[in-house]
């Protein structure tokens, strides 16, 4: 089963790169600067994959918040990635996403909201993470993702959905 999206995000350019691969991490300054994501060593376990390396969020919710009141632009709540028309968090774990002609990555679960994003602007926490009629969290903060397949990630670029194998998998916290 395959979904083909365009991606919208406001990167200029962006390389991913493999879990074996050496620990760096940058911000872009301009458009010729390339953004590593690479294995992220743990302090405890330096064996132990960082299991959260890309955070991918919809442009919708982003317009969401923006439409609540809220000064918020791509890349302000730390995602790496913004997607439009894929809803990811509803995504099984394991799911492939191919962006643009050669990078992959996996998605591991969702991102865990945090204290920071309610210092980033008043009352957008309440927004991120609430419980729904039912009792259940509603969470509207992106999910998190290895690389499986290095490459470059150019705005514009499409996003191949690829699901993993029954029985899917409900992302949780990561």
């Amino acid at each position: 089963k395959f979904n083909s999206v365009k991606i919208k995000t406001d990167i200029r350019l962006f390389f991913l790169f493999p879990l074996n691969s050496y620990q760096y991490m940058k911000k872009i300054k301009n458009k010729k600067e390339l953004i590593k994501i690479i294995k992220e060593r743990v302090k405890k376990d330096p064996n132990q994959l960082n299991i959260r390396q890309v955070h991918l969020m919809t442009s919708e919710l982003i317009e969401e918040f923006q439409g609540a009141g809220h000064n918020i632009k791509p890349g302000d709540l730390g995602e790496n990635i913004t997607t439009v028309g894929i809803d990811l968090i509803n995504l099984p774990k394991g799911t492939i996403l191919k962006i643009g002609l050669e990078a992959e990555v996996e998605i591991t679960g969702l991102r865990e909201p945090c204290k920071q994003i309610e210092d980033f602007q008043d009352g957008l926490l309440k927004r991120v993470i609430s419980k729904n009629n039912s009792g259940k969290l509603d969470v509207k903060s992106g999910v998190m993702s290895i690389v499986t397949q290095g490459g470059t990630v150019r705005p514009g670029d499409k996003i191949k959905v690829i699901y993993p194998n029954l029985p899917y998998l409900e992302l949780e916290f990561v």
